[in-house]
């Protein structure tokens, strides 16, 4: 990036100032010279940017990774038989992870990490009975029975239930809520809230459901009313 946009970008980044007021008072204020403005559109681009070369870290052990905004996943295929070396390379990764981050003006805290292991049965049966923690970024973290990533829950055996279970409360609510008040609303305005509180939910990140147990389709599909036959999105009604 040069000339016109770069300029844009510095003009955009530099000169900014904060300070905090309560009430009637207000604190000195102070030259930002780090960071993004918080709420920003660019905020998170910038963000990534910024952070983009731990990827080359990470890649350097020979680790998988994901990243979203300022979360970073790390992805590790490990024999059953050998464990303890996959391990290894996964402590010493975070290691060298944890290290970038203050040299870059960063800070990571590890407490706030989870350890997820996901196997068949018998490949769990091997690993849990030996691996009760994970070592990242110098700190043991217990291996968790499921983790939330972007809102889905992920159990050992990728079998979803406790997600679905999830989808299926949440839409309940919901549906619960809206009959509450269902004589104050308009048809077009119960189809509405429908809509965006309870069908929302049900096509968030559905595709991690294909090849799951038809149980599990069945029980999203029982926790709302029956979705109209065009699938359109704003033919949904809650009974008076």
């Amino acid at each position: 990036m040069t000339e016109i946009p770069l300029r844009w970008l510095q003009s955009y980044l530099e000169g900014r100032t904060q300070f905090i007021k309560m009430g009637q008072h207000e604190s000195h204020t102070t030259e930002v010279d780090v960071g993004v403005p918080q709420g920003s559109v660019l905020g998170p681009l910038l963000f990534a940017v910024y952070c983009s070369p731990i990827t080359d870290v990470i890649a350097h052990h020979g680790v998988q990774y994901h990243q979203y905004a300022d979360d970073t996943q790390l992805h590790l295929a490990v024999r059953a038989d050998n464990t303890p070396a996959g391990l290894s390379v996964l402590a010493e990764c975070t290691t060298d992870v944890r290290q970038w981050y203050p040299q870059n003006g960063l800070q990571l805290n590890p407490d706030k990490s989870e350890a997820h292991i996901v196997g068949t049965t018998n490949q769990l049966r091997a690993v849990t009975s030996s691996v009760s923690s994970v070592s990242v970024a110098g700190v043991d973290l217990p291996v968790a029975d499921d983790i939330t990533v972007l809102g889905v829950v992920l159990d050992r055996r990728l079998t979803f239930h406790k997600h679905v279970s999830a989808v299926a409360r949440s839409c309940n609510y919901h549906a619960q809520a809206i009959r509450h008040i269902r004589h104050l609303l308009t048809t077009q305005l119960a189809q509405t809230l429908a809509c965006s509180l309870i069908l929302s939910r049900i096509d968030y990140c559905n595709a991690v459901l294909h090849g799951a147990p038809k149980l599990q389709h069945q029980e999203v599909a029982a926790s709302t009313e029956q979705r109209s036959s065009d699938r359109s999105r704003s033919t949904k009604t809650i009974p008076r």
